[in-house]
């Protein structure tokens, strides 16, 4: 499993603009997914308080995830301005608090910080274009580094004593 999320990360870091639009389109498969779910859930309890919020999420989920299937490049655009907006909000506040409050370790906080900050400003600066690699880039990295620790796990779980049976 291991290598081969190495290997689909390597290629969705070297193909981050089809990376991005099959993200998308799962994304939004999983959103209809979810929209059925949350149907079904208004129809069987009817009677419920909570008919109509299932009934309006299950309709949200619908209308969002057809349209990131129809429209995969204009979802794509809108995700990743979230995704910058989220970094700057994120680092900002990590910056704050760590400068405030001074706690053990604020250091890197303030590092994690200055990175989310940068990473938002260079998204957002670079949208709409931006929007075209990053999902697909960053589902890569994802894939990348979780391939090569579950590669690492796998190497050391074989180097790992055996236990011992009592018999």
């Amino acid at each position: 499993m291991g290598i081969a999320l190495i290997i689909l990360g390597i290629l969705a870091i070297g193909s981050a603009f089809v990376a991005t639009l099959a993200t998308v389109m799962v994304f939004g498969i999983l959103l209809i997914m979810g929209a059925i779910f949350q149907l079904i859930a208004a129809v069987s309890g009817r009677s419920w308080r909570g008919f109509f919020l299932h009934l309006l999420a299950g309709v949200l989920y619908l209308v969002v995830g057809i349209f990131m299937i129809d429209h995969p490049v204009e979802a794509a655009l809108g995700v990743t301005l979230m995704v910058a907006a989220g970094l700057l909000a994120s680092g900002i506040v990590r910056i704050v608090l760590s400068l405030i409050e001074r706690f053990d370790g604020w250091g890197w906080m303030l590092f994690s910080g200055l990175i989310s900050l940068l990473l938002g400003i260079a998204i957002w600066r670079q949208w709409p274009l931006s929007g075209l690699w990053v999902i697909g880039l960053f589902v890569g990295i994802d894939m990348l580094s979780c391939g090569i620790s579950w590669l690492l796990l796998g190497i050391a779980a074989r180097s790992a004593p055996k236990p011992l049976l009592n018999a």
